[in-house]
């Protein structure tokens, strides 16, 4: 049967699982949410949602400096307890998470931080491409579907494949922590500075040069 993008919305936001893990428990399920959450339960991907509903209000500043000083990441990642801010499992998830930034680029840690706007102009460009090969709306609208689940998970920290390990999402490495360390954990949000962004650089016509130096 066809698992539809609210389906897994719902079920995602229901266990805190990663999003190909929702939608391959509705498919393994024949698309019943409940029977889904246990699927979910029985691989160790919800148990993370027992504790989503906690207050993570202590946590760490982590930073990452990568390739000699040219990339730099400033993160925040909470967590319920000062004790579990000073585990040193807790301090490796900061580092690998501020290391994935520097490595992956996201630019927002979720789907739900992305404007409006910026995904509706993402729609019109699928949109417009898919129209263009002359298949009918209904199918265009599941690629457009696709489309827009790839760009999330360009875009989106918890949705990048993590850098460590591309077979599992940032997302389900976030969970496996949770697991391991049985506090909620939450990251909060980053920066990521690359030496010379946004600056324009002065471009020299070197013969130009070379003429006036010799006065010609």
């Amino acid at each position: 049967m066809s698992i539809t993008a609210a389906q897994v919305n719902e079920l995602r936001k229901a266990t805190g699982a990663g999003l190909m893990d929702c939608k391959k428990a509705l498919s393994e399920t024949g698309g019943d949410h409940e029977k889904a959450v246990d699927y979910l339960r029985t691989k160790g991907l919800a148990a993370a949602s027992k504790k989503a509903g906690r207050a993570a209000t202590e946590g760490l500043v982590g930073s990452y400096i990568h390739a000699g000083g040219k990339i730099g990441v400033l993160v925040e990642i909470n967590c319920e307890t000062d004790f579990v801010a000073r585990n040193e499992n807790f301090q490796v998830f900061v580092k690998d998470i501020a290391m994935h930034i520097a490595a992956a680029a996201p630019q927002f840690v979720r789907r739900e931080e992305v404007p409006t706007e910026v995904v509706e102009r993402e729609k019109e460009i699928y949109r417009a491409k898919a129209r263009e090969t002359g298949k009918p709306e209904n199918i265009i609208e599941k690629i457009i579907e696709g489309q827009v689940n790839k760009f999330y998970a360009d875009i989106c920290l918890l949705e990048q494949p993590y850098v460590k390990d591309s077979d599992k999402s940032v997302q389900q490495f976030l969970n496996e922590t949770i697991s391991g360390i049985g506090e909620n954990i939450s990251v909060r949000r980053f920066t990521r500075y690359a030496l010379g962004e946004g600056l324009t650089k002065k471009e020299t016509d070197f013969a130009a040069e070379v003429a006036a130096a010799a006065g010609l």
